[in-house]
């Protein structure tokens, strides 16, 4: 049965030509794609967020210089070549035939402009830790940008994969806010409409320079119950959705009408401790923290044994994933007795976390950290209000905190940069030292040197312990039984590359 919200109108021919039910079945379902999130994208705006509800739909209507295809490995898109003049310049070639929504042409100088602006400090994005070693773009062409960085850039391109191109005019016209409410992108799809709190919808962009969508529209709805998501896709009224756990992927085996896709990723799944805020200024208190966690006990006890424990915030696809380093162990005793010679028992905890999250997960940790003698209060918000405060002041940053990282660039610069340098708005953590390390592996092309100082970063990680890595996520996603979909370590929905199977 095909849902009301999926109904077209057509013409007497188009029946007539569509005889049969079943040909006009297959019409009706191959029309629209409908995919569940947990939540409504906090932002449409590609340089204002990137937690994965955002990522996975602005990822469709704008494009990037450069993109990694199904394999992992890094591709032309609005960029058709590039060449280093330097270690410190690199020139982008672009392709000409591309426009924007509105028809406008895309240019080098919305290219640089796009740059710019998430470079800015005043801009303040989130991401622009992942791209403050860019120090300016500059259009040396109709279709040739110049890009300065200070000292050599290693993880460029990597970084790259992420910048969406945005329309200057389309900016500078509507403002920020007005932006972000209706963008304009060059992509596949067209943005139609958001209706907060429920969907939003997009349509397939005719004019694509490059491989045009199956669909012709898709809609991406806010669907933060997980059983509801699952009824939805085995009752047809959805046709993938995100956000599953082996538990819930086993209600779909079998259903006849939908399957189960997965794949390790190079997310982590984490637990972050405030040394700012008492009592995990404490570094007992945080060693007592990681004793605490059972990271074998969630991995194949919650997680059905399809993601990996994780002693590092790295993954080995990651570049700067270092062999040998280890947390500390296990051993919730001496959990126990740390926390209760640093006078922290009794002590109250709020413990953030948001309903993209797991939260068998958040509530196992809360439950193994509260065996400690720490009183922990779990603390469920929105995640735009989870975001908020997880890029505040680090003083006012939470004192624990559930998350997930993943900087879909397969180098250890995008997760422990921005997670650690003190100049990154998700940072709690302030030390020379490390923000030493981190500068100097992001400032050569030396890969043995590179490597030195992420063990050095991690290995502080493992001692200090303002981060306690839990697990390697692998994400299962719910699909109709006929979505043809490969998925991909960077957790990337591009709806040009799904199809119907026939």
């Amino acid at each position: 049965m095909i849902s009301a919200s999926r109904s077209i109108r057509f013409t007497l021919a188009g029946l007539l030509l569509a005889c049969s039910p079943l040909a006009l079945t297959a019409a009706l379902a191959k029309d629209q794609l409908v995919i569940d999130l947990t939540n409504e994208p906090s932002s449409l705006d590609p340089h204002k967020q990137w937690n994965p509800d955002s990522y996975y739909v602005y990822r469709n209507v704008f494009d990037n210089l450069v993109t990694r295809d199904d394999a992992g490995t890094i591709v032309p898109q609005i960029a058709t070549s590039w060449k280093y003049n330097s270690d410190e310049e690199v020139v982008f070639q672009l392709r000409e035939d591309v426009k924007f929504h509105d028809g406008t042409p895309l240019t080098a100088k919305d290219v640089a402009f796009s740059i710019n602006r998430i470079i800015n400090p005043a801009f303040a994005s989130p991401q622009l830790g992942q791209f403050n070693k860019i120090t300016s773009a500059t259009a040396t062409g109709d279709h040739e940008v110049t890009l300065k960085t200070n000292g050599a850039y290693p993880v460029l391109l990597a970084q790259l994969v992420k910048l969406s191109i945005v329309p200057q005019h389309a900016v500078e016209a509507k403002g920020d806010d007005a932006f972000n409410a209706a963008p304009v992108g060059s992509g596949p799809y067209k943005f139609v409409s958001w209706q907060k709190g429920v969907a939003v919808k997009l349509e397939r962009n005719a004019d694509y320079w490059g491989d045009k969508g199956e669909f012709a529209t898709a809609e991406f709805r806010a669907v933060p119950d997980a059983a509801t998501r699952i009824a939805n896709l085995k009752a047809g009224t959805t046709d993938l959705v995100v956000g599953l756990d082996a538990d819930l992927a086993s209600q779909i085996e079998g259903s006849g009408t939908a399957k189960t896709l997965s794949v390790l990723t190079e997310r982590i799944g984490y637990v972050k401790l405030n040394p700012n805020v008492a009592p995990f200024n404490d570094k007992r208190v945080r060693e007592a923290v990681a004793r605490a966690i059972d990271k074998d006990a969630i991995v194949n006890g919650l997680l059905g044994g399809v993601d990996k424990p994780a002693a590092q915030m790295a993954t080995p696809s990651h570049f700067g994933f270092v062999e040998g380093i280890e947390g500390y162990e296990y051993d919730p005793a001496e959990a126990k007795r740390l926390v209760g010679e640093a006078g922290a028992t009794g002590k109250a905890v709020a413990f953030a976390t948001a309903p993209a999250f797991d939260q068998r997960i958040v509530q196992a940790v809360a439950q193994m950290v509260g065996e400690t003698g720490l009183t922990v209060n779990i603390e469920m918000t929105d995640m735009a209000t989870y975001l908020k405060r997880a890029q505040s002041e680090p003083a006012s940053q939470p004192s624990i905190a559930f998350g997930r990282w993943s900087c879909a660039c397969q180098d250890v610069d995008g997760v422990l940069f921005p997670l650690l340098h003190s100049s990154s708005s998700w940072a709690s953590v302030s030390s020379p030292e490390i923000n030493k390390r981190l500068e100097d592996a992001r400032n050569t092309l030396d890969e043995k040197k590179r490597l030195e100082d992420y063990k050095a970063v991690s290995t502080f990680v493992a001692t200090e312990v303002p981060l306690v890595p839990l697990y390697e996520a692998a994400i299962i996603y719910g699909a109709a039984k006929n979505l043809e979909w490969k998925p991909t370590a960077n957790e990337s929905l591009f709806l040009n590359r799904m199809s119907w199977k026939d």
